[in-house]
């Protein structure tokens, strides 16, 4: 199965024969397409998670098609309102927020919390004082199961991101008075593949969330759901229905009556309009092992390191050769910077390019650009069917100092 269609194919192949580097495609014609079929409904309030990939025009996109944003550093925000977003569409997540971060988002227009613990209450309150505003706040809740479970939503594992639900019973939520308490965020998993699993996780997190907002005494009119929709990195993968899945929001909405469900939506938003295109260096078989060296790897793309589990690759070059499976490799002097093991064309050498897909999200910004001091990869968007480059390549002189 190819991850490529035949129109990016010829985009792919053009700008190869321009460049000497690995550099990253986004196809914004099929991110558009797939963001309008995310939008039309009413069910679910969407939020563009800026952390899945914050350029430009990714942002000018999901602007476009409707999206709010959440950010969850400094720097995200002034590069959402850098697209011309306004700073009352931005919702701030994350586990670290100081108290410098969140005089920071007041000073620029911020007014939507969510909050990861009792401190970082108090240090909103106290910048609400400050800058003699209301915020609203939504408090984020880690649950655990019993008897140590493994699951998707923790198990006994402990994360930084929010508190659990005793912890939170002893917030008395009177003593913020300029503090909006307008409901809970809850998001323990990722890249989540099986409709009726999700459906059957919100479900399972009703419950313990009603009864916390009852000892709080607070009105449920928000309920987060995060993100942690998927997409399928395989060919055999599953693919998740987002038909089904707003249906499975609708009977949560109306049994729990909140008046407003939320998702922060990363992966799901962009990840299948991206494109990595990678030179190989050389082809070498090694203990009986055949390898390719390629010019980018985890410094480009991390992700294969930190999870285990590849992007979708193929060669650029097509021919009728057998195919053989090949150990992938990038140029750092580390054993982690592995792409991992595809099936590609026996003959493919020095001369060949490979691509690798869904490389939308976590792709780029996620990885470790500076060790070694290889070359920072361009970066190009096809938009209306043109082709237009909104980042060069830069040589290590560009950073180093």
């Amino acid at each position: 199965m190819t991850f490529l269609s035949a129109p990016v194919r010829e985009t792919l192949v053009s700008l190869c024969h321009e460049q000497e580097t690995p550099f990253f495609v986004y196809d914004l014609d099929r991110l558009s397409q797939h963001l309008q079929l995310l939008t039309k409904q009413d069910i679910v309030k969407l939020w563009y998670a800026v952390k899945a990939n914050p350029l430009s025009e990714i942002i000018k996109c999901l602007d476009q098609a409707g999206f709010d944003f959440d950010v969850a550093s400094s720097g995200e925000l002034e590069q959402v309102i850098a697209q011309g977003v306004d700073a009352t569409r931005v919702l701030n997540t994350g586990p670290a927020k100081s108290k410098r971060q969140i005089q920071h988002f007041l000073k620029r227009g911020v007014t939507t919390f969510v909050a990861e613990s009792i401190n970082q209450v108090r240090w909103l309150q106290e910048a609400a004082v400050d800058h003699h505003v209301n915020l609203r706040v939504l408090l984020r809740v880690q649950l655990r199961w019993p008897e140590g479970e493994k699951n998707p939503l923790g198990g006994d594992t402990l994360t930084p991101f929010g508190l659990g639900v005793e912890e939170w019973q002893h917030l008395n939520l009177k003593d913020y008075s300029h503090l909006n308490f307008v409901g809970l965020h809850i998001f323990q998993w990722g890249n989540m593949l099986s409709t009726d699993k999700l459906a059957s996780l919100w479900q399972a997190m009703v419950g313990p969330l009603q009864q916390l907002s009852h000892r709080l005494g607070m009105q449920l009119d928000v309920l987060d759901l995060g993100g942690g929709l998927g997409i399928p990195y395989t060919s055999d993968a599953e693919h998740l229905d987002w038909q089904v899945l707003l249906t499975a929001l609708d009977n949560i909405k109306d049994a729990i009556g909140v008046k407003e469900l939320w998702m922060e939506l990363g992966r799901y938003a962009v990840g299948e309009c991206g494109y990595y295109a990678n030179p190989v260096v050389e082809q070498k078989t090694n203990y009986g092992v055949k390898q390719l060296i390629v010019s980018g790897g985890v410094n480009h793309l991390l992700r294969p390191a930190v999870t285990g589990q590849a992007f979708p690759c193929e060669r650029l070059r097509q021919d009728d050769t057998s195919f053989a499976q090949f150990a992938i490799h990038g140029p750092l002097c580390t054993a982690l910077d592995s792409l991992g093991s595809h099936s590609l064309p026996d003959n493919t050498d020095e001369t060949d390019w490979l691509v690798f897909s869904q490389c939308g999200a976590y792709g780029f910004t996620e990885s470790m650009p500076y060790f070694l001091c290889h070359e920072l990869p361009a970066e190009y968007v096809i938009q209306q069917g043109k082709v237009q480059c909104v980042r060069q390549a830069e040589s290590a002189q560009y950073y180093l100092r």
